[in-house]
């Protein structure tokens, strides 16, 4: 489990525009990562 403020581990995920790289963006600025839970989900 990642503590607040450490660093994300590099990831690559889908998005509508096709594959998504962490390390990508970071080469752009900074990167603000926000997670939810599912919909409808006690959490």
């Amino acid at each position: 489990m990642l503590e607040v403020g450490s660093q994300a581990p590099n990831f690559t995920t889908q998005s509508t525009a096709g594959p998504l790289e962490l390390a990508e963006l970071l080469q752009r600025g900074r990167v603000v990562l926000y997670f939810f839970p599912k919909a409808f989900t006690a959490g």
